[in-house]
């Protein structure tokens, strides 16, 4: 799609003059941070950067691009992993940035609910409630730049969703603004609500090709009064699976979050952070990291859980050796490896990384079938698996063979490797995005492998509420 000079034109002036100069800039130093997605996988060009500041200024932002034709890319922190928040090359789009509506309205205690904006950043929304002793149970590596709009848009997930579900779980309410310029206000929760469809959830996971989100109640539970954090090594994956079985039986819902990491992964990361130290002593196939947490009222009782969880781990065969984190410093220490994984990857060199879930009772199965699969495809290459087994979501990373030049392995062998990792999913009743959205990087394989009827509903769905096509257009769909 390329912009016609003289109807840009009239349009920038016509956004200039609606925003004003804080909420509507042509500059291309200030909008240059905000082409490039969080990964660096692409960059566009933008015909303008809007950052308004209230929702009916984003309403009558969306109005007059809805009569100028000019197509709208949404975006939170610009946090994403797929490109989901990157505008094409054409320049015709304008950004619409959430930045400035950061407010967080109301937060009350007694119902365990936040009412914010969009812009929100989730670290601030987490420092917020929790001046109210309340929190707000999902949190993810990103959470310094993440905004609440981001993450509603693309269903985030996240390391506690084992216990509290992903972002489709915390929304209460919605407020948004729909393709033709209305304001959908949904912010009062209800407990019982059979109005026809959950509007809501509709827009949530959508990745701003149906509404922009501008605010949203969000559910919030009790502080955590204590917490417990174990460092477990297992000998395989499978062990991993029976140890998480064996947590949950005993833990029941002190159990926040249960994540894994294979050795290779852990030895990359303690070569890649300095002064990092690795937990145990040996050498272990896996790593696993348990979370246990308890508020006020059964508080007490946490390290002695954690205590007979490992015994009774050990007993059972399951665990090789532990450690539970001494203090909330070492706790952090053990999280830190966990959330390192990734960037040491990149600083090793190229790989594909693939966002998916299967059926938790068979992920073990599908790691241990999957990764020497594509080791003995793919000559030279070594497959990590990490993450969160408990919720069925694992992060199944095919390495490039050391050595290898980014750019040119992607595109070939790279190509081939993520196209076969999908298929296999697939065929293993399993999802080929998990928890980071389809955006643009997943576009074209969520058509070749959707399913035709859910991929009508899709299409029908986008067609009636967008019929100019102007919501982040080439995304998801």
């Amino acid at each position: 799609m390329q912009p016609d000079t003289r109807k840009t034109a009239a349009f920038v002036t016509a956004a200039a003059a609606l925003l004003g100069p804080r909420g509507f800039t042509t500059d291309a130093d200030i909008i240059a941070p905000w082409l490039t997605d969080w990964r660096g996988r692409y960059t566009g060009r933008a015909l303008g950067l809007a950052t308004p500041a209230t929702t009916a200024e984003v309403a009558a932002l969306v109005r007059l691009c809805g009569e100028y034709g000019v197509p709208i890319v949404p975006q939170g922190g610009n946090s994403g992993m797929c490109g989901g928040a990157t505008p094409d090359a054409s320049g015709a789009a304008v950004l619409v940035n959430t930045r400035r509506m950061d407010a967080i309205r109301r937060i009350d205690r007694a119902s365990r609910q936040v009412e914010c904006e969009a812009g929100v950043i989730l670290q601030a929304l987490h420092e917020a409630v929790a001046q109210a002793d309340l929190r707000f149970a999902l949190t993810l590596g990103g959470k310094g730049s993440a905004t609440v709009g981001g993450l509603i848009s693309t269903n985030a997930g996240g390391t506690q969703v084992l216990r509290h579900g992903s972002m489709r779980a915390q929304v209460l309410g919605l407020e948004a603004v729909l393709p033709d310029g209305s304001v959908l206000n949904q912010l009062i929760p209800l407990k019982k609500d059979n109005r026809g469809f959950d509007l809501k959830q509709l827009l949530i996971g959508s990745e701003g090709t149906l509404g922009i989100v501008t605010a949203a109640t969000l559910r919030l539970e009790p502080a955590v009064a204590a917490r417990a954090v174990l460092w477990a090594g297992v000998p395989s994956i499978q062990t991993a699976r029976a140890l998480l079985l064996h947590t949950q039986d005993r833990a029941e819902n002190a159990l926040e979050g249960f994540e894994v990491i294979p050795h290779r992964a852990l030895a990359a990361v303690l070569d890649y952070l300095p002064g990092a130290r690795a937990p145990l002593a040996g050498e272990h196939g896996w790593h696993v990291l348990i979370e246990l947490v308890a508020d006020a009222a059964s508080a007490a009782a946490l390290p002695d859980l954690a205590e007979s969880l490992a015994v009774s781990g050990f007993e059972a065969g399951l665990i090789e050796d532990a450690t539970i984190a001494a203090n909330d410093a070492q706790a952090e220490a053990f999280w830190t490896l966990r959330d390192s994984v990734a960037p040491a990857e990149r600083a090793r060199g190229p790989a594909m990384q693939h966002d998916i879930s299967v059926p938790v009772e068979r992920m073990a199965d599908f790691i241990d079938y999957a990764a020497p699969l594509f080791e003995a495809e793919f000559s030279g290459t070594s497959a990590v698996a990490f993450g969160h087994l408990g919720d069925g979501n694992i992060h199944f990373h095919i390495l490039a063979p050391p050595g290898t030049a980014a750019g040119a392995w992607e595109a070939a062998d790279g190509k081939d490797i993520s196209r076969k990792v999908h298929d296999l999913v697939t065929q293993w009743g399993g999802s080929i995005s998990a928890e980071h959205g389809i955006g643009q990087l997943k576009r074209d394989e969520l058509q070749r492998l959707g399913d035709p009827a859910a991929l009508h509903i899709l299409h029908a769905v986008k067609a009636a509420l967008d019929p100019q096509h102007l919501f982040n257009p080439g995304k998801l769909i």
